[in-house]
């Protein structure tokens, strides 16, 4: 409901209410131009030099009384037209003092406009009681201004109606006041049809946004976004947050972000998060976080939480965390849960369940759980099944793996394959695999390869390795490796590299067969330096095999008792070669019932051919004993 000042005259006029007196006869308030200081006499007795530019310049009036006299002369100038009978003068006296908050003086003066006609006085005539609590009146005189052809009349009118619950007459004044240009109108009238949930809302609020009303522009935006036209939505977002809308700066700085443009996108955050929008003060501080301002970050997250926002406190819980500082990242966790966030519950039995406190993050979790959270509920069917509790682990596994959490689809993969129910396992895999799941990938990969499907089977271990699971990169190489051309051609040795990529991949996750075997392909190549260094890796991390072989290629460079070291190793992990090789040295040295006690270590870990030469030169090492 706005101030009119056109100085309009009414097309038709009523009989004018007398409940807050008569316009007739009232005396006209006081000129306000007394409150102006009077110019200030000399001193008697002392001359009035001639002021100097300083004193001159110290005498000129600020910025501010200037203004209230400039107010003061207009306000008597209206009010001398207004004495003489003016009704324009009278209006706009009425409108000055109605604008000022002098409700008493501008009372009469705009009841002596309306009587002459002026439906700018009826419209702030109605504004002023309306403000006084005279609803009825007000609408009275909202409707003769309305009718007169008063725009922002009718929008007062309209939405006067829709707060009495009455849309059909809301409809139609706020149709009067749209369809003269009206952008509060526009507004209101694309409000109400879009409340309803009929169609034609975006018309209105596209004529009141072209007008410049900023709420208008917001929710023009939102509908375009929902129809996905991005475009056309970063247009009316900047409009609106051009004038300072919060809700439209943070909406442009989400688009922007997800546009990768994160600098234009801090700035929008910023608008908006010092205007008091809680959400920009969270978004802004990730962006600080990822730029690597934790400090600012911090301060962000902290007004947010402050706010009310949930995801903020829980982003001080998890920096504090990461400090170590776990009383206070509590207290944060606590607080986001306080504030509707469900993640600070299952931060809470993250935290819990970190400090071994396993009833407490049962707690929490099930909360979490309850309210929805999924990946809650996959942690508490985790934390019953290392318990033993399988039956009631595998409910709170469906539930998550339904509400589409990947880790319990394939948990619920690892349960039925445990139980050696392998179809139904598979399905999970496959299911968790489908939505980028590493090890559910290789998983599939596994039982395809095994059915002879190694065309699935190189797809899904590219995906699992393209994910980052070491054993599908070493299974990718091997697969590679064993479709290679055995005749060599040009195919068959890009393959080859390309396996022994797959394989330094792995390698260089820790992988100890991936290690070992890019050690045997850098010995196959004479390049003893990198196949040592393979072997060490992965003999120095117990792979038996590696240890094996960098003793074969330490013996084989004169480094004898070096190699023994890594045989022994290897021996007493079980393999049965290694074992073999040290009875060989021990019967050279003489060593002999150290060698029989190696050929018998030989003999237990195999495999067959190893056996054999064991069980040979045990026999040989005893008749010498025994000879």
């Amino acid at each position: 409901m706005e101030l009119m000042g056109d100085g309009a005259r009414l097309l038709n006029t009523r009989q004018i209410h007398e409940g807050h007196g008569s316009a007739s006869g009232t005396p006209l308030p006081a000129t306000a131009a007394g409150i102006l200081p009077a110019p200030r006499a000399a001193e008697p007795g002392r001359e009035d030099p001639s002021p100097g530019l300083p004193a001159l310049i110290s005498e000129l009036p600020d910025e501010d009384t200037l203004a209230m006299r400039e107010e003061a002369e207009i306000e008597a100038r209206h009010r001398r037209a207004a004495e003489q009978g003016d009704p324009a003068a009278m209006s706009a006296l009425g409108t000055l003092l109605l604008r000022r908050g002098d409700l008493d003086g501008a009372e009469p003066v705009l009841r002596a406009a309306v009587q002459h006609g002026d439906r700018a006085a009826a419209n702030n005539l109605a504004l002023l009681l309306h403000q006084r609590g005279y609803g009825d009146e007000a609408a009275d005189w909202w409707r003769i201004a309305a009718v007169a052809g008063s725009a922002p009349a009718a929008h007062a009118l309209g939405r006067y109606y829709r707060e009495r619950g009455d849309e059909p007459g809301a409809e139609y004044w706020l149709r009067q006041s749209a369809d003269a240009g009206h952008a509060l109108g526009a507004y209101a009238l694309a409000d109400l049809i879009e409340h309803r949930q009929e169609d034609g809302a975006e018309q209105w609020f596209r004529l009141a946004a072209e007008h410049g009303h900023r709420e208008a522009a917001y929710r023009l935006a939102r509908i375009c976004a929902d129809r996905g036209e991005n475009r056309e939505a970063e247009q009316w977002y900047r409009q609106a947050a051009a004038r300072r809308h919060r809700r439209a700066a943070l909406r442009l700085g989400t688009l922007l972000e997800e546009r990768g443009e994160t600098a234009e996108a801090q700035r929008w955050y910023l608008t908006a998060a010092r205007d008091g929008e809680a959400r920009a003060a969270c978004a802004l501080g990730f962006l600080l976080r990822d730029a690597g301002d934790i400090d600012q970050a911090a301060t962000w997250w902290r007004r947010a939480a402050q706010a009310g926002d949930g995801q903020a406190a829980n982003a001080l819980g998890a920096l504090h965390a990461q400090e170590g500082e776990t009383q206070t990242a509590e207290r944060w966790y606590r607080t986001a849960m306080e504030a509707g966030d469900v993640n600070g519950a299952y931060n809470l039995g993250l935290l819990c369940a970190g400090q071994g406190r396993s009833a407490q993050a049962e707690q929490w979790y099930r909360k979490a759980a309850y309210a929805g959270h999924r990946e809650a509920a996959n942690a508490l069917a985790v934390l019953l099944l290392q318990r033993g509790d399988a039956a009631g682990a595998e409910p709170w596994f469906s539930k998550a793996a339904e509400a589409g959490s990947i880790d319990a689809a394939f948990n619920l993969g690892i349960l039925h394959a445990g139980r050696d129910e392998t179809d139904t396992a598979r399905r999970w895999y496959e299911r968790a695999a489908a939505a980028g799941h590493a090890e559910a990938a290789l998983q599939v990969a596994i039982a395809l390869q095994r059915e002879g499907d190694l065309h699935g089977a190189e797809r899904h271990l590219r995906c699992a390795a393209g994910g980052g699971s070491p054993e599908a990169a070493f299974r990718l190489g091997a697969l590679l490796d064993a479709a290679r051309d055995p005749e060599g051609d040009a195919s068959g040795a890009g393959v080859g590299e390309e396996a022994e990529e797959w394989y330094e991949r792995a390698a260089r996750q820790g992988h100890r067969r991936a290690q070992v075997r890019l050690g045997m392909r850098a010995a196959k190549r004479g390049d003893a330096e990198h196949a040592g260094h393979w072997y060490r890796l992965a003999a120095e991390a117990g792979s038996r095999n590696g240890a094996f072989n960098l003793g074969l290629l330490l013996a084989r460079e004169g480094s004898e008792r070096e190699a023994e070291m890594w045989w022994t190793r290897a021996a007493d992990a079980g393999h049965g070669r290694a074992a073999l090789r040290l009875a060989l040295l021990a019967a050279r040295r003489g060593a002999l019932a150290e060698a029989q006690s190696w050929c018998a270590r030989a003999i237990a870990c195999g495999p067959g051919p190893v056996a054999e030469r064991a069980a040979r030169l045990r026999d040989a090492v005893t008749h010498e004993l025994t000879a």
